[in-house]
């Protein structure tokens, strides 16, 4: 069976989320400790990872080796004209070539493949953690932001852990390999091509300093880019019916612009910096030709060092260009590893005790404690439910009514456990409901919504998705029981008819009843029902009206009521005010007290003439 309750943003606006994100401008380029932690993810793949280790060397040998094998071609056998062993050192070329362009294509084959698995790891771990996250979690994080969490930062994260290490590896020894041959080759001509890394190192550092600011810049502004839309869709009748189309978009425009203008700063250090890494390599280039040149002149070199050299050349700035992107790759996935980690860790403010156990078949006895409830921790003042006691005797039906913010739907909430009492307990046939596992509990409850949720894909697997395992037998029984199966056959798909999202091609009485039939099906013991007629016409009103009698039959309901009209024939009716019972009886008892009910009742109906 399937709850569904209605979650509430932050109220954030995409400026205040951005501020909020202002503390990720200030993080380290590398934290050991998050590392490691997302090394982790890589562990069930170690051997894929150690083999494409191993073909990372063989590249590496490979494109050191190429070079020094077009000296040697030219030194040993063009310049003496061996055409012999210059074709077996041109196939030993081409064979490194080869080797080189199979070892590459190997290891990129097993980093993609190691990557995807890892990617879909960490987001289905995050997807779980984040159904097994109270409903509190979710009532005070955008959902935009959890959204770019899943999406966008683990991607960062994958691409550091698949690509990335062994890219700062590789390019590494290739590097340090590079030096080590052209300082064999020649010293000096080495020491003197060398003379460029200081302003290299330069602008790397300067690169580097502006760019942790500036890429992480762009994060902050495309999560708020993420937010305000995923804001701004789910509103999307709300803006339309306000007619604030035109404020809406000024303001994603403004949040649109603040992502643009940041990528495109972090894009000119970009340009900047690669031109310069580029214009070394020439300069580089340059002294290679000059000194090269002249010392071949002078008989001091070969012709052949003098090519490899250059070869080298061109290959040693590559690194250096990579090692770049890895760097602000590396600060990215140090950012976003720190929120995603810090989104694991989140614990769940209602969890399963170790020694939870699973609950019995239920009878349906109700009973709620001295119970306190905060939504602001442990915190009792301001509590939205304050020293309630309640008996609810099995297959009894009561009515919780009272003013906006009384309290009804907490207590609703504390019954299900999708919050934990601040003090006091919940008892369900004796049993306190922290003593059980949250899934043996709420199997065996049903929630009829004010708002009717359905998901995307059919009729049918709407119905059936508290069990997805029932006949369509059972399903087709379910709809008649809920009054749906008439306008269900009548679609031209019937219970293959697909939900849209939303549900925005079924009516808000449609899906009421194909809500109630979803909670027929599952059978519960207890029932909570959120004045499930208060957004339908009168035909419709009826007809859940009679569903929801055959619902109740012989179950235990609680009945959230806004319309004091829907719980005249309640067994028990309980008044709230300021989280507190101030009134109890059943329709006519409370009516004759002449309290709060009574009040509620004529500002209803007499005031509006019914």
């Amino acid at each position: 069976m399937s709850f569904t309750i209605g979650t509430s943003s932050a109220g954030m606006g995409p400026g205040q989320m951005v501020r909020s994100f202002g503390e990720e401008l200030e993080g380290r380029v590398f934290d050991r400790r998050i590392a490691l932690r997302l090394l982790g993810f890589l562990r069930p793949h170690w051997r894929r990872m150690a083999v494409a280790g191993g073909l990372m060397l063989v590249a590496t040998a490979l494109s050191l080796v190429a070079p020094y094998l077009i000296k040697v071609a030219i030194d040993q056998y063009i310049a003496l004209g061996d055409e012999a062993g210059l074709v077996g050192v041109a196939l030993l070329t081409a064979g490194a070539f080869l080797g080189l362009f199979l070892a590459s294509a190997g290891q990129q084959y097993l980093l993609g493949w190691v990557g995807q698995r890892v990617l879909a790891t960490l987001r289905a771990q995050l997807f779980r953690h984040l159904q097994d996250l109270s409903l509190s979690y979710h009532d005070t994080h955008i959902v935009g932001v959890t959204i770019s969490r899943v999406i966008n930062d683990v991607a960062v994260i994958n691409e550091l852990l698949s690509q990335g290490l062994l890219t700062i590896i590789g390019d590494t020894l290739v590097l340090v390999g590079i030096v080590v041959v052209m300082l064999a080759m020649s010293p000096r001509l080495a020491l003197l091509t060398f003379s460029v890394l200081p302003l290299m190192a330069l602008a790397t550092w300067l690169f580097a300093r502006r760019a942790q600011v500036a890429f992480r810049q762009t994060r902050v502004r495309i999560a708020a880019v993420v937010g305000d839309l995923a804001e701004d869709i789910a509103g999307m009748r709300v803006i339309q019916a306000f007619a604030q189309e035109g404020a809406t978009q000024e303001r994603f425009d403004a949040v649109n612009r603040a992502n643009r203008d940041a990528n495109v700063a972090a894009m000119s250090l970009s340009l900047a910096f690669l031109p310069a890494v580029e214009f070394l390599g020439m300069l580089a280039t340059g002294i290679v030709l000059w000194f090269g040149g002249l010392a071949v002149a002078r008989g001091e070199l070969t012709l052949g060092v003098v090519v490899a050299f250059l070869a080298y050349v061109s290959r040693f700035f590559q690194p250096i260009q990579e090692l770049s992107r890895i760097y602000t790759t590396m600060q990215a996935a140090m950012a976003g590893g720190e929120r995603v980690l810090a989104l694991l860790d989140t614990p769940p403010q209602v969890a399963d005790r170790p020694d939870a156990v699973e609950m019995p078949p239920l009878v349906g006895q109700v009973v709620l404690r001295d119970v306190t409830f905060s939504y602001h921790g442990g915190e009792t003042v301001g509590a939205a439910v304050r020293d309630v006691n309640l008996v609810i005797a099995p297959g009894q039906t009561v009515a919780l009514v009272g003013p906006t913010g009384a309290g009804k739907t907490t207590i609703a909430n504390l019954v299900a456990r999708f919050y934990e009492v601040t003090s006091g307990a919940v008892l369900i046939d004796g049993i306190d409901v922290r003593q059980v596992t949250q899934r043996s509990l709420r199997r065996q409850m049903g929630l009829v919504p004010q708002d009717p949720f359905l998901f995307a894909g059919t009729i049918a697997d709407n119905i059936r998705f508290g069990r997805p395992d029932a006949p369509d037998s059972a399903v087709t029984e379910a709809a008649r029981v809920a009054n749906a199966h008439d306008f269900i056959t009548a679609l031209p798909d019937g219970y293959d008819t697909r939900v849209l999202e939303g549900g925005v091609n079924l009516s808000v009485g449609q899906r009421q009843l194909i809500c109630i039939a979803r909670v027929v099906l599952a059978d519960p013991r207890i029932l909570i029902l959120d004045e499930a007629t208060s957004s339908v016409d009168t035909v419709t009103e009826a007809l859940i009206q009679e569903a929801l009698e055959r619902l109740l039959a012989g179950r235990t309901a609680i009945v959230i009521a806004h319309r004091l009209g829907t719980v005249r024939h309640a067994d028990l009716i309980c008044v709230l005010e300021g989280g507190r019972i101030v009134e109890r009886g059943r329709h006519q008892e409370l009516l004759a007290q002449g309290g709060l009910y009574r009040t509620l009742y004529e500002q209803q109906f007499v005031a509006a003439g019914g």
